[in-house]
């Protein structure tokens, strides 16, 4: 793919995250993390056997997809990048909505400079969690790296707003507002 149309795409991207409705405020704080299954199996107790067994059906679903990105996460650090892009896929497969394998199977791609397939996953991350700072900021570096700054500095502008103390953005913030929108006199 050309770095033209890969901008295009990018540009299509951070479009499309702006229109999204913004959540309500009664979303979960930490809608990113897995849940996690029992760290001891309850013992069963009498009476309600329906919530017992919702409980560790619930446990049971989880447990493969959190057993891969644990390997996953295993495999990008030891750089087994396409072992980590097969255990994320496994892990989309499995639950679909989990938007950190979206972002971190995005940061892989990133990793193997396949843009296109990043910023895919980047895609599909901000259509589940538009505030999702960590891909905005991906985004943002993505673009830079394709040589379009009004753009990135936009992406690296809605990470801030909705998360002020990332590291290294402010500062990229600065730099790219000296260069796209010109210095204060």
């Amino acid at each position: 793919m050309s770095p033209r149309f890969l901008a295009w795409m990018a540009t299509a991207i951070l479009a499309a995250a702006w229109a999204l409705p913004a959540p309500a405020e009664t979303v979960d704080p930490e809608p990113l993390k897995p849940i996690e299954p029992p760290s001891a199996l309850p013992r069963a107790q009498r009476g309600d056997k329906t919530q017992n067994l919702d409980r560790l059906f619930a446990a049971l679903k989880v447990a493969p997809a959190n057993l891969l990105m644990g390997r996953a996460k295993s495999a990008a650090d030891g750089k087994d990048f396409d072992l980590a892009i097969r255990l994320l896929t496994a892990v989309i497969d499995i639950r679909p909505d989990f938007t950190e394998a979206w972002n971190r199977r995005a940061t892989v791609y990133y990793t193997k400079k396949e843009f296109g397939r990043a910023l895919a996953d980047i895609h599909e991350v901000l259509a589940r969690e538009p505030r999702h700072f960590g891909a905005l900021s991906g985004l943002g570096i993505i673009l830079q790296e394709l040589g379009d700054d009004k753009h990135a500095l936009d992406a690296f502008r809605r990470a801030l707003a909705i998360h002020p103390h990332l590291e290294r953005v402010p500062d990229l913030v600065k730099r790219l507002s000296e260069k796209v929108d010109g210095r204060d006199i």
